[in-house]
Order: C-alpha cells, then structure tokens, then sequence
C-alpha cells in the first residue's frame, strides 16, 4: 500500500499553523544555524520553512524576500520576521526576529571581549593576519556572486560603474548613491522595463504547492495583514519612541561628545542606509568609525568583520564589534568592559529595532503588491549600484590588508588612495592569493577558508 506525504495531499484550508512554541524552536534552530552570510542563511530559512514544513509557499517567500531586500538593514533578519508576523501577528514576527540575532549576538559579545583583552599577544595578531586576507576574499565573492545575479543588462552595468566611481573617486554618501540608482531604476522601468527590471516580481497567478499561510487566508486568519491607518500611526509612535527615545535620553543628560550618546546616533543613521546589507554599508561605518570617531583602526575594521563572519546572524552584527570597542577605548568614569558590553547592547539596540518596524509598518502594504512593477525596477537599480559599493569595498579592505600605510592624493573634488610600497606586507599578499585559491578553485566556504588562512598565518608566524 501507497502512503502519500499528507503534506501534499491535505487540503489547503486545513492546513493550521504550527503553535508558538513550535515556531519558537524552529526559530531557534535557525538563528543558531544561520551562518554563511544572507546567501546561506536566506537558503536555510527557504529549506526549513518552504521545503520541509510549508508554512509558505514559494511565490509569497520570493515576494516578501524582494521587499526585505529593498530595505535598509538585514533582509535575512527582515525576511524572517516577515514570515513569524504572517503566522504569529507581530508577537511571531518579534519572535522570528528576535531568535534570528540574539545567539549571533552573544557570540559577538564574548568575542568582542576576548578580542579587547587579548588581540595584542603576538600568536593572536598573527592569526588575524590571516582571517584578514581571507575576508578580502569574501568581500570580492559577494560581488561576484551579486553581480551575476543583479548585472544582467548593459543599463545595470552602467549604473554598477556610476556608483563605483561616485564612491571610490568623489565620496558621495552612500545613501545618495541609493537614492539615485533606485531613482534611475524606477524611470527606467517606465521607459524600457525590458532592461531594468532585472530582480523580477512575483506572478500572484502562479500554481504553486498548497502551503500553511494558504489554509490560514483560505479561512479567512489573515486579517492581520490589511493595511490599517491607526495600527500604522500606532507602530510609528511606539517604535519612534524605542528606537529615538534611548537618542534623545543619552543626549540630554550624558550630553554631545559623550562615546554613548555618539554611538546611539551613529548607529541610528546607519539604520536607514544599510540597503544591500552589510557588505555595501561598511565602506561608509569604516570611513566615520576610524576616521571621524577613532573608535578603532582600519585593521581593526577588518578583524571585527572577520568575527562576524564567523558567528552565526547577519554579517551586520560587525556593528556590535564597533560599538564595543568605541566605547571599551572612551567611556569615562566606568569600567571599561562594562563599558564595551553597554555599548553592545546599545549598537544592537539602536540596529535592530527599526527593522521591525520597516516589516511591522510596511509588509501589511506589500503584501497587496504581489507584482509591481516600479519596485521591481526601483531594486534592480538600488541592487546594480550595490554591486559598485562593493566592489568600493573590496578596494579598501584590499589595500589595508597587502599595505601597512596607505595615503591619500587630493586633486580637487577627488580622492586617490595611495599605498606606501615600503609598507607592502608580502605574507598578507600570499594568504590572500590562497584564500582565493580555496574560494574560487577549490570551492571552500567561509568558516573553512578563514580557519585555512588563520592557521597559515600561525605556522608563518613561528617559521618566520
């Protein structure tokens, strides 16, 4: 006898949602399991929640994906308090949310700690060497792996190359170079959509297997997700408070200059600009965080990226690096490590808050937009410029990494980088070749090639 999955063959409106402590242990086991960057924790999340339970189905995954990518912050983070707040109301999302960065981010506080405390020791700075060039390879691999996705047409080549150009030369703000391209996505779309809108919509139409959130509509439990005036200007008014509220307080009585109240307006800014996740953003939070600031050194940008790559959460949680040392290295009048793990805990505070809101605000409206066309266009120009901002990225870090110096040459409105030759660092350069040798050629993934490089950089460094 034949015994059929009753996952396929169930009816769609009885198909029930799992209870809250369910969701709560898969969320769990997500957030715990979520490494290898937006990629592999986007691919992790669509096995568990698509494949093996259906609790979505394919179209509203790829649909809610595309508005969490058109958001800042990130979209793996976003996209699982989308689907926790189809199923949960807002109470699943928080909890979707919530799981997906709290096992990351205790991770990146005891490393923060471990890394203040004993970074100096000669076998550890030696180590870092190494993860450092490994994370140059990594940055260069996200703009491969983007760019073959979002560079499919001549116009998106074009916009990649204005954003490399207006960053790496001119220093335009980041958040100018996205408003711009999305700005020139969007009219492009109107004009010859056949070029610009490369990240496609999703057909509302297409067949698809019967999944939970479709018994849930099919019974009629998804009132939740009409659009809702008062529940939009209550949500504003609530997260405005949680989010600026902790601002406004750290300002007024620690006052300006103070590392807190600096750290609580920093972060906050960046909030709203992180389009295209962690990679695109860290060009500009490096250029304020070392240069304005002098909460850390450039090298130090780089160590901190390579402990986030290797936590599990979103790569972002680097913020939480720079939060701590900024204030572990300026807090006056406190211990220092309580210092750095307030200020932890404020940086993520201040980064994760708003993204609930842009999917507790937004998703009830999207969800009425299966396949519209503007914002389709509007993401592929906002994602061909991110491809540029990377690619910028990859630039910076590169000349850190092989150069212990590097300069600058004014010539006007632009800015030339210019290593010092003298100061070329020849083991950087040749872990770095290996690191590209075990991503491209032998197809290692991060935690392997960082583990590869970090203790090639050990044997050097006892050898040498």
């Amino acid at each position: 006898m034949i015994k059929l999955d009753p996952s396929v063959t169930e009816p769609t409106t009885h198909r029930t949602a799992p209870s809250i402590g369910e969701a709560f242990q898969v969320w769990l086991k997500i957030g715990l399991l979520s490494f290898g960057g937006p990629a592999g924790q986007i691919a992790l999340m669509h096995r568990m929640v698509v494949e093996e339970r259906h609790w979505i189905d394919e179209n509203r995954f790829l649909h809610a994906l595309n508005y969490c990518m058109l958001l800042p912050g990130p979209e793996a983070q976003q996209l699982a308090t989308y689907i926790g707040w189809l199923m949960h109301r807002i109470l699943g999302g928080l909890i979707a949310g919530i799981l997906f960065v709290l096992p990351g981010a205790l991770v990146m506080l005891a490393l923060s700690i471990a890394y203040a405390l004993y970074a100096e020791i000669p076998v550890v700075a030696a180590a870092f060497v190494g993860v450092k060039a490994a994370v140059l390879i990594v940055v260069v691999e996200a703009v491969l792996r983007i760019g073959k996705r979002a560079l499919a047409t001549p116009p998106m080549y074009l916009i990649a190359l204005a954003a490399f150009v207006a960053i790496f030369l001119f220093a335009v703000p980041f958040p100018a170079i996205v408003a711009g391209a999305a700005l020139i996505g969007f009219i492009g779309g109107l004009v010859k959509p056949d070029q610009f809108i490369v990240i496609k919509g999703q057909d509302v139409n297409a067949a698809g297997q019967a999944s939970v959130i479709d018994g849930m509509a099919a019974r009629g439990e998804l009132d939740h997700t009409a659009p809702s005036g008062k529940r939009s200007i209550f949500l504003l008014v609530l997260f405005g408070i949680l989010w600026a509220g902790p601002v406004v307080a750290l300002f007024s009585i620690l006052g300006k200059g103070n590392v807190f109240a600096e750290e609580a307006a920093f972060f906050s800014k960046l909030a709203v600009v992180t389009f295209g996740g962690a990679y695109a953003v860290l060009a500009y939070m490096a250029q304020q965080a070392v240069e304005v600031f002098g909460w850390l050194t450039g090298a130090e940008m780089l160590d901190g990226l390579g402990l986030a790559e290797t936590t599990p959460g979103p790569l972002i949680m680097v913020t939480q690096f720079v939060g701590f040392l900024g204030a572990y290295r300026h807090a006056v009048g406190i211990d220092p490590i309580l210092a750095g793990v307030l200020g932890s805990i404020l940086t993520v505070w201040v980064t994760f808050v708003p993204c609930f809101l842009w999917i507790f605000l937004g998703a009830p409206y999207i969800e009425r937009l299966r396949d519209n066309r503007s914002i389709s266009a509007a993401l592929s120009g906002i994602t061909a410029a991110v491809v540029g901002v990377i690619l910028n990225l990859a630039f910076w870090f590169g000349l850190r990494v092989v150069f212990a110096k590097v300069g600058s040459a004014d010539f006007g409105i632009l800015s030339l980088p210019v290593p010092d030759t003298a100061s070329l660092n020849v083991v950087a350069l040749l872990l770095t070749i290996g690191a590209a040798i075990a991503m491209f050629r032998f197809h290692q993934g991060v935690l392997r090639t960082l583990a590869y490089c970090g203790g090639a950089a050990l044997i050097l460094h006892f050898v040498l």
